[in-house]
């Protein structure tokens, strides 16, 4: 298939793009580059160097590219920042991707595979956390994602288009080739392999007085090779709909930290700081959809995932070094 990945210059994307050219895909990356990495590209891919809200342009290029299916990595991630500058992220995660369904109207593209978030649920009422869960999100990152899930709905009942959405829960490890480098790194692992790597003098754990088994945090880690594989598996097969993306099993912040003591051999220092506003004590997916529709089983145990990004961290000490 001819496939264009947006934002396949990122974590998540280079992954991506690595899996479709090995299963022998014509992949046109599309990025501009603001935070994700020349290096991070397969070299079997194609790079367009653009901004999605070049709306012709962008729809000249998947004329172009002949474009059959569009994953949709594209977009700014920090909750945080999304606080402070709400604007930047309704600027480029909704109408940077309103001008790419527009662009797929006039390239006449049929489907999209959508790359959303937990963060679409807010503050969960119960858990695991199943696609019924309603969708109150409680920052603007999370609110812009919800957003682009309306609007890529309704394209997809007046357009035509073929939407499935996927929600992550959280990202981890790394392919032999790509791994995580964030130019702001907020993800618990790498932060926490920064200190094995002596480039942070300890890991501070947010809140150790949650109801949780061991007071801290729960999140769902899903390896970042088995999102890539469900994205192939969407695009290569028929089907719709919306879609949650996690393990189906929490791991606390406490049993990351010694999981990646094992691996590292490593002490890493720890401080206990206070719970972060807005921070649920468990995210955790019921993902039962997503295995039955695409056959999807995500296998990668924790010290698996934490094993494959020490592994790339050690090979790239300086990341992309871009």
């Amino acid at each position: 298939m001819r496939i264009v990945v947006t934002g396949g210059a990122g974590y998540i994307g280079s992954v991506c793009v690595e899996l479709l050219c090995d299963s022998g895909h014509d992949v046109l990356v599309i990025d501009n580059l603001g935070v994700g990495h020349r290096g991070a590209i397969d070299p079997r891919a194609g790079l367009e160097i653009l901004d999605l809200r070049e709306t012709a342009r962008l729809t000249d290029v998947l004329r172009g590219h002949e474009t059959e299916a569009v994953i949709h990595y594209a977009a700014d991630a920090l909750v945080g920042e999304s606080m402070e500058n709400p604007a930047k992220y309704y600027r480029n995660n909704v109408l940077g991707g309103l001008s790419l369904l527009e662009g797929m109207v006039g390239a006449e593209v049929s489907k999209m595979v959508f790359s959303s978030t937990c963060a679409t649920y807010g503050l969960p009422g119960s858990v695991p956390i199943d696609e019924d869960c309603p969708q109150n999100p409680v920052n603007p990152y999370g609110h812009s994602k919800l957003t682009f899930e309306g609007m890529l709905s309704w394209f997809a009942k007046i357009h035509g288009i073929t939407p499935v959405i996927f929600r992550y829960f959280n990202a981890a490890g790394a392919s032999v080739r790509f791994g995580e480098d964030h130019r702001i790194e907020t993800h618990l692992i790498p932060n926490v392999l920064f200190v094995a790597q002596g480039k942070r003098d300890m890991i501070e754990v947010f809140g150790t007085d949650y109801e949780t088994p061991d007071g801290s945090a729960v999140r769902d880690y899903v390896h970042v090779c088995d999102l890539a594989a469900v994205h192939r598996q969407a695009v290569e097969q028929e089907g719709s709909g919306a879609f949650n993306l996690g393990t189906g099993r929490g791991h606390s912040v406490w049993e990351v930290i010694e999981a990646c003591r094992r691996v590292t051999g490593h002490g890493i220092p720890v401080v206990e700081g206070d719970r972060r506003v807005g921070d649920p004590p468990v995210l955790v997916a019921a993902s039962e959809k997503a295995a039955a529709v695409f056959d999807w089983a995500p296998a990668t145990d924790l010290e698996e995932m934490v094993r494959s990004a020490w592994k790339w961290h050690e090979a790239h000490p300086d990341g992309y070094g871009d």
